[in-house]
């Protein structure tokens, strides 16, 4: 759904990453501000080395993406050793030069006016990426905002690196003509005190002022085709697979409620391997407790799969969920907090930090537990789930406060001020 409301002059505004695809959190945020700047009437193109968003405002790299044969075995390298080696440093600068000067000519093709750079000067996925774009910025002064999701630091395969160099140059970078744009508060003052860079906090958003629609009638297959029985409760873990998300603790949960339910995991492992995922099996195998990965039918639209079975997108799953685990260790924010929100679900939420100093305050309702699961959360999930008046209760509470806090109107507003910043512009009567 794209959001409108025009009130400057619009502008010709290119995206950057290493991809824009799939159902991963950048690219659903991007999406998020790309609806809300084309309601705007701004006009939107991409650069990327895997791109889904429509050929003709597109510009597509293969050696953006991070998954890339030559950027990944740059970083294999990059992060095993502490000392670089020539030959790995002379490969790097070739790729900066050749994705730089696809830079300049996506600039040029599309007359781009701004940049919105998304994760690819924060996570360090693209050295020569990174280094490319810092360069150009530098070179041509264009206006960029530099939307970091995720930084080097917070992983922990990143820390050993042959790299320091560049992480210093441009993971962020620390030039005049970007303004840098964090997602938390934690992350504004580690950029701060690790960078000496000043960063806006614009926190994730959904759509809070376009309540979604009902379900239709392509989704009624939706409990049978994830083999749902009707007797039995559908837990929804719509995250990656990835050892922050901390399944295991759906599963004990599930366990020591002792009552007929499946978990459901929307999403893949993705770009950190796949031994997290084996480990969630054992786990479920141990405690007897059905899990469903279930990323082969659903996507980020539907469709069909090659051998002719419905994909259904998040959104037709959520309606279907009796309740949504959360149970992360570590988060730049909270997209399916917010998701549950958005769709009225009640949520089992982890107290991680960014919860904890960014979300919780404003007054959110959620069962919550700090670390561990504790009788105390079983006895909260089982009345929650027994008591149709206290969900409706939670979330309708819920959905008010980030109509407040995370609307797509708010991240209008904070966006639109940037833009006046950069062009010294007043508002259109």
């Amino acid at each position: 759904m794209s959001y409108s409301t025009k009130s400057m002059t619009p502008r010709r505004i290119g995206f950057v990453s290493t991809r824009f695809s799939t159902t991963d959190g950048v690219s659903l945020e991007t999406e998020k501000w790309a609806n809300v700047l084309r309601g705007s009437g701004h006009q939107l193109f991409y650069f990327a080395g895997v791109c889904d968003r429509p050929q003709d405002v597109s510009y597509v790299i293969p050696e953006a993406h991070f998954e890339h044969p030559e950027i990944r075995e740059i970083s294999d390298i990059a992060y095993m050793y502490s000392n670089r080696p020539m030959e790995v440093t002379q490969r790097i600068h070739k790729l900066r030069e050749f994705l730089k000067q696809h830079l300049y000519e996506f600039i040029k093709k599309f007359e781009i006016e701004v940049l919105i750079v998304e994760n690819a000067l924060s996570i360090p996925m693209n050295i020569p990426l990174g280094l490319a774009l810092t360069e150009l910025i530098a070179e041509t002064g264009i206006h960029t905002i530099g939307h970091h999701h995720d930084f080097s630091w917070e992983r922990q395969r990143f820390l050993v690196n042959c790299i320091k160099d560049y992480l210093e140059m441009s993971f962020p970078p620390p030039l005049p003509t970007v303004q840098h744009v964090v997602i938390n508060s934690v992350a504004a003052a580690e950029i701060a005190r690790r960078r000496g860079i000043a960063a806006l906090v614009i926190p994730n958003v959904m759509d809070f002022d376009n309540p979604p629609a009902p379900p239709d009638d392509y989704c009624a297959s939706i409990r049978a085709d994830l083999k749902i029985d009707a007797n039995e409760y559908f837990f929804l873990q719509p995250t990656r697979i990835v050892r922050r998300k901390g399944i295991e603790h759906a599963i004990e949960l599930i366990k020591r409620l002792g009552l007929k339910a499946r978990l459901v995991i929307s999403h893949p492992s993705g770009d950190e391997g796949d031994d997290y995922q084996e480990h969630v099996r054992t786990v479920a195998k141990l405690f007897d407790v059905n899990v469903i990965f279930s990323s082969d039918i659903i996507g980020v639209h539907r469709g069909l799969t090659q051998d002719g079975r419905k994909i259904y997108s998040l959104e037709d799953i959520y309606p279907f969920a009796d309740l949504v685990t959360y149970p992360s260790l570590l988060e730049g924010f909270g997209n399916a907090f917010l998701e549950s929100v958005y769709f009225r679900k009640p949520l089992v939420v982890n107290n991680y930090t960014i919860y904890a100093t960014d979300i919780r305050p404003k007054g959110f309702k959620a069962i919550e537990f700090d670390g561990f699961i504790t009788d105390d959360t079983v006895d909260d999930v089982r009345e929650v789930l027994t008591s149709p008046e206290l969900v409706q209760e939670m979330t309708e509470h819920n959905y008010e406060l980030a109509k407040k806090f995370f609307s797509y109107r708010a991240l209008q507003q904070q966006l639109e001020a940037l833009l006046i910043t950069f062009f010294g512009e007043g508002m259109r009567p």
